[in-house]
C-alpha cells in the first residue's frame, strides 16, 4: 500500500455486499489521500462496479462503511455527496435535452443559484471542450462528446472527488488521448479513482492502482511494483487467474 500524510478523501473500511448467497464484494478496504488518481482494475463481474456504487452511494454495503471527504456515505449522504462527482459507465444523458439544458437541470437540482451555476457552466464546457455542441441534441452526439459532456455534469459543482466508472470505455484512440489529458490535469486539483478495463490507463495517468478479484482486493501499490516482475498483462493475468479483459 502507498504511504501518504494527507487525510483520506476517499476511504472504504471492510465493505462487504451479498445478495442471498452471492458474494459481490467481500471485506474491500482502501484509502486514497488528496490529490491521487487511482486505477480500480479488475475482470468483469469483479467487484469494482459494486464498490465504487458504495462509495457513492448508490447501494448500500452488507457491512463495513465508507466515506467521502471524511464524511460517512451511510449516515451524512447529502453532505458527502456536495464533495463528490460520479461519472457512471452509462452517465445519467438524456437524449432530447442538449447539453446546455442538461448541465442547467442538474445544476438546479442541486440548488445551485443562477450566477453560480452560469459561472459553473461556462467553466465546464470550457473545460471539456463542449462549445461547438452545446445546443445539439445529446442523442445526436458521438460517443466521445457524450463522455464530455457526463464529465462535465459531474465537475458541475466543483467536486474534491471525482469517481468514474469505464470512462473511456468505447471511445476512439483520439478520444483517449483527449480524455486522459482531462484526468491528468484534473488530477492536480481532485481526488480521483477511476475503473478501467484497459491497461495501458494505469500507466498513462494512475499513481496508484488497486486490483480486485472475486470480490477482494489482490494489490494495491504503484504501477511500478505491478509489473516489477514482468509486463502488465501478465501481472493482471497472475492476479486475477484469468485472461485480461480489454
Amino acid at each position: 500500500m502507498i504511504e501518504s500524510n494527507s487525510p483520506p478523501m476517499i476511504e472504504a473500511r471492510g465493505l462487504s455486499k451479498f445478495y442471498g448467497s452471492f458474494v459481490a464484494i467481500k471485506d474491500v478496504s482502501f484509502s486514497i489521500p488528496k490529490g491521487q488518481i487511482v486505477a480500480f482494475l479488475g475482470p468483469n463481474g469483479a467487484g469494482k462496479t459494486t464498490t465504487m456504487k458504495i462509495l457513492t452511494g448508490f447501494l448500500s454495503p452488507s457491512e463495513g462503511t465508507s466515506s467521502i471527504a471524511g464524511l460517512d456515505v451511510r449516515t451524512d449522504r447529502l453532505e458527502a455527496s456536495r464533495h463528490l462527482g460520479y461519472l457512471p459507465e452509462n452517465g445519467p444523458l438524456y437524449d432530447g435535452m442538449t447539453p446546455l439544458e442538461l448541465l442547467r437541470f442538474f445544476g438546479e437540482a442541486r440548488g445551485m443559484g443562477v450566477a453560480q451555476l452560469n459561472n459553473r457552466i461556462d467553466s465546464v464546457v470550457n473545460q471539456c471542450a463542449l462549445g461547438q455542441v452545446l445546443e445539439k441534441p445529446i442523442g445526436k452526439l458521438s460517443r466521445g462528446y457524450r463522455q464530455r459532456v457526463g464529465l462535465a455534469q459531474a465537475l458541475l459543482h466543483d467536486p474534491d472527488v471525482l469517481i468514474m466508472d469505464e470512462p473511456t470505455a468505447g471511445l476512439d484512440p483520439n478520444q483517449i488521448h483527449d480524455f486522459r489529458e482531462n484526468i491528468s490535469h484534473l488530477g492536480k486539483s481532485k481526488t480521483i479513482l477511476m475503473s478501467t478495463h484497459f491497461l495501458q490507463e494505469v500507466t498513462a495517468v494512475a499513481q496508484r492502482v488497486l486490483v480486485i478479484n472475486d470480490g477482494s482486493m489482490v494489490f494495491d501499490g504503484a504501477p511500478a511494483d505491478l509489473v516489477r516482475n514482468g509486463s502488465l498483462e501478465q501481472e493482471f493475468h497472475r492476479l486475477t487467474g484469468r485472461g485480461v479483459d480489454a
